[in-house]
């Protein structure tokens, strides 16, 4: 086992999983710009800005799928991925809370998630360890989530469409803030246990 993932390790940057990875947070900053547009006395874009989602979600499913079946799973993909997922859940959050859409306590609860992990991570770092791959629950959240943000984007407006993205958008976002935090503390439990077999091997 230990040599298959030997083999299909890889420490090229310019793949093609890593370059639809770059894209992604790319897109980040150009998906907060169009929905705060109208904030800022634009034209409201909430149609671009869910076409970038979009964009973004495929690109998602592409570099993992693609990293494995073309023996390019890099350790530069294993941090790309997961932080083009959480910087395009932060510049979402930003945006749906500026515009009123997310209550601000929704918004609170992610991010002391988010602060959770980075203490976590910092903790494992001091031990000479790199982040836990992320797990499939951890997986399963920033799904929710990332199908919950659109719909509630959707959602600001009036009429039978709006309130169907609104009624599936709560739905996904409750399932996705309990999965997050669920995936979070198992997160912070893995850390812990690694860090408690290093310290008995010593």
């Amino acid at each position: 086992m230990e040599v298959q993932e030997t083999r299909i390790q890889t420490d090229r940057v310019l793949t093609i999983p890593n370059i639809l990875s770059m894209a992604r947070l790319v897109g980040v900053p150009v998906f907060l710009w169009l929905i705060l547009w109208p904030e800022f006395g634009g034209p409201k874009a909430d149609g671009w800005a869910l076409l970038v989602l979009a964009l973004s979600g495929v690109s998602d499913y592409l570099d993992g799928k693609l990293a494995r079946r073309w023996n390019q799973i890099s350790s530069l993909g294993r941090i790309l991925d997961p932080a083009a997922d959480r910087l395009y859940i932060l510049s979402t959050l930003v945006g749906l809370t500026w515009r009123e859409i997310l209550p601000l306590w929704m918004t609170i609860a992610l991010l002391a998630r988010e602060l959770m992990l980075l203490i976590a991570v910092g903790w494992l770092s001091r031990y000479r360890y790199g982040p836990p791959q992320v797990n499939f629950l951890g997986k399963a959240a920033t799904f929710n989530l990332m199908y919950a943000f659109p719909l509630l984007l959707l959602s600001d407006g009036s009429g039978w469409l709006h309130t169907l993205a609104a009624i599936f958008g709560w739905a996904f976002a409750g399932w996705g803030t309990t999965l997050y935090w669920w995936a979070g503390i198992l997160y912070v439990v893995q850390v812990r246990r690694i860090i408690k077999a290093d310290a008995a091997a010593d």
